[in-house]
C-alpha cells in the first residue's frame, strides 16, 4: 500500500511540474520575457518554502554551508530556470521538457568525473539514444516563437544545470530537509535573476500563473516528489517522474496545439529510451553505497 501511494506522490509531482510551460506560455503571450517568469517562479517558490520551513522549524543551517546554497542557488535554481523558460520560448513546451530530460545523460558524465562511477556499456548506450534523440528533435522544427535550435540548446542547459542537483543532493541531502535548502537556494536564484529582469504589465491571468509556477511547479512539486521518496527507492521514482515530458507533450497539444512532426516523436522516443535504459540499470540490485544514500534520503526527507 505504501508503494502504491509513492507511486501515486510521485506522478502528481510529474504531473505539475508538466504545467511549467504551458503556463509560461500563458506569460509569454501577454509580452512577459522568460528571465521575468524565472525569475517570479524562484521568487514565489521561495516564499513559500520560507513560510513552511519557519512554520515547521527547518529554516536553520550552518553558516559554513550558507555560501555553498547560494551558490547552487545561482547555477541549479538561476540557469536552470532561466535556460528553461527561454527554451519553452524558442521551442515550445512540448520540445524544451524532451530537453530537460537529457539531465540522466548529464548524470552519468558528471558521475563519472566527479564520482568514478563505471561508463558502464547500458549507460553508453544511454547516452547514444539520448545524443541521437536531441539531434532528431533539433531538426523537426519547434511549436515556439523563436529558433528551434536555440529551444534545443537552451533546453540542453536546462537539462545539464539539472543535473547539478544529483551533485548537491547526494552532498547535502543526508544533513538537511529539502525544505531547509530549498530556503535557502530559491531566493539566490532569485537575487541572482533579479539585475537580468525586465518587468512587465500582468493581467490577472498572468499573475495568477506565475503564481501557480511557484506554488504548483515548484513548492508542492517538491514536496510530492519527496514524500513519494519516503515511500519508494530513488529509481524507481525516477521512472515515475518521466511522465513529465509526457504529459507536458499532451498539455501543450491540448492548450496550444503544439504537435511535433513524426521526426520529432522519433527523437523524443530516444531520448526517453536513453532515459529508461540509465534508470533501468540503477534498479538491479543495490550496492552498499546505494542502500546508505538512498537511507539517508529517505531519513532527510522525513524531516521535511
Amino acid at each position: 500500500m505504501q508503494h502504491l501511494i509513492g507511486y501515486i506522490y510521485v506522478g502528481l509531482a510529474a504531473l505539475m511540474w508538466a504545467f511549467i510551460g504551458p503556463l509560461a506560455q500563458i506569460c509569454f503571450n501577454e509580452g512577459t520575457t522568460p528571465i521575468e517568469v524565472a525569475f517570479w517562479r524562484c521568487l514565489t517558490g521561495a516564499l513559500f518554502f520560507l513560510i513552511h520551513a519557519v512554520a515547521t522549524g527547518q529554516w536553520r543551517a550552518e553558516m559554513r554551508d550558507v555560501p555553498v546554497f547560494a551558490a547552487f542557488g545561482l547555477v541549479g535554481v538561476a540557469l536552470f530556470f532561466g535556460s528553461y523558460q527561454i527554451s519553452v520560448l524558442e521551442g515550445g513546451a512540448a520540445l524544451a521538457s524532451i530537453m530537460l530530460y537529457t539531465a540522466p545523460a548529464w548524470v552519468t558524465l558528471l558521475a563519472r568525473v566527479l564520482f568514478a562511477e563505471a561508463l558502464t556499456p547500458p549507460r553508453l548506450v544511454a547516452l547514444a539514444l539520448a545524443m541521437s534523440g536531441t539531434a532528431l528533435v533539433s531538426l523537426s522544427g519547434g511549436a515556439g516563437s523563436g529558433s528551434v535550435v536555440a529551444g534545443v540548446l537552451w533546453g540542453l542547459v536546462a537539462g545539464f544545470s539539472y543535473s547539478l542537483h544529483y551533485v548537491f543532493g547526494k552532498t547535502y541531502l543526508h544533513r538537511y530537509s529539502s525544505v531547509t535548502l530549498y530556503s535557502y537556494c530559491l531566493p539566490a536564484g532569485a537575487l541572482a535573476l533579479l539585475p537580468w529582469v525586465t518587468f512587465s504589465q500582468h493581467s490577472a491571468l498572468g499573475w495568477f500563473a506565475l503564481i501557480m509556477e511557484g506554488f504548483l511547479c515548484t513548492w508542492l512539486a517538491y514536496l510530492a516528489y519527496c514524500a513519494g521518496l519516503k515511500r519508494l527507492a530513488a529509481s524507481r521514482a525516477a521512472i515515475v517522474a518521466n511522465l513529465e515530458p509526457v504529459a507536458a507533450a499532451v498539455l501543450a497539444y491540448w492548450w496550444w496545439n503544439e504537435l511535433l512532426p513524426p521526426i520529432g516523436i522519433a527523437g523524443s522516443l530516444l531520448v526517453l529510451s536513453g532515459v529508461f535504459v540509465v534508470v533501468r540499470e540503477k534498479t538491479e540490485p543495490a550496492t552498499d553505497d546505494d542502500a546508505v544514500q538512498h537511507m539517508q534520503l529517505q531519513k532527510s526527507h522525513e524531516e521535511s
